[in-house]
């Protein structure tokens, strides 16, 4: 009897132990997902930018982008991790949003116009949206530059959060899409702004690191070329698509962005 106890135990460990072993796997399905709604994004953020009217496909891009940055994550955490993360970087754009468009901080004073649907208090959906999808991006950049952790890589992830901000302002500016009080010097932009993106962006990080940061596995090689492909994307737009050209934006944005993008690439993918 305790043969046949023995046998059925080793059974059963060897059941349980192939179960925790194969619980950490995560389906081949989230990266190559991941990839393929890059793939579509890159294609809705070309028609945008050859379209007349680009605006119709603006939310089609932030929801790709996003999609795409939730499922790169959620290859390596699991999708519950990822659409954690992606919830409270959401939502704390959204609360910083929220505020500013009552009370003028922590960006400055702003609106936004009726032209992006739908809004939920002032603040169109779709910008909570882009908050979550490049937060994820970001904070994946500032993994792979300092990957012991820590406020630096917050510090890090803030930087290339705003950096993004150089271009996204001055483009949505061009849209229309929402408008400044009192004008800054970059653009249009007020420099409190980016205090502003800098101090939220901080906050994003550092909520997004407690929730899927906490690991010593390497970032997520496809969240690193969503911000890649961003940089690249972005500089090109402002060099020579749009109508008029700004290189001014172009060379800011590109060499902010692409010391990032630069940096991660190095550290994420080591000759």
């Amino acid at each position: 009897m305790g043969d046949v106890r023995g046998r059925w135990l080793q059974r059963y460990v060897r059941a349980a132990g192939w179960r925790v072993a194969g619980a950490g796997r995560r389906p081949r399905t989230w990266p190559a997902a991941g990839t393929g709604l890059l793939g579509s994004m890159v294609v809705a953020q070309v028609l945008s930018g050859v379209r007349p009217a680009p605006i119709r496909l603006t939310s089609v891009v932030v929801v790709l982008l996003a999609s795409s940055a939730v499922a790169f994550l959620a290859g390596r955490d699991g999708a519950g991790r990822a659409l954690g993360a992606f919830g409270a970087a959401a939502g704390a754009g959204y609360a910083a949003e929220w505020i500013g468009v009552r009370a003028g901080v922590p960006f400055g004073k702003y609106s936004y116009t009726p032209l992006l649907r739908p809004q939920l208090g002032g603040v169109p959906v779709i910008v909570a949206v882009a908050w979550g999808g490049m937060g994820l991006a970001a904070h994946a950049v500032a993994t792979a530059i300092v990957p012991q952790g820590g406020l630096a890589r917050w510090a890090a992830g803030a930087f290339a959060l705003t950096a993004w901000d150089l271009f996204l302002d001055p483009q949505m500016l061009r849209l229309g899409l929402w408008t400044w009080v009192h004008e800054g010097p970059y653009r249009g932009v007020p420099v409190s702004n980016f205090a502003g993106w800098l101090a939220v962006s901080l906050l994003v990080m550092g909520m997004i690191d407690q929730i899927a940061g906490r690991t010593e596995a390497a970032p997520p090689g496809g969240l690193v070329a969503i911000y890649g492909v961003m940089t690249a994307m972005e500089t090109l737009a402002f060099a020579a698509v749009f109508e008029p050209p700004d290189r001014v934006v172009a060379a800011i944005g590109g060499i902010a962005m692409g010391t990032c993008a630069a940096l991660a690439g190095r550290r994420r993918w080591p000759r």
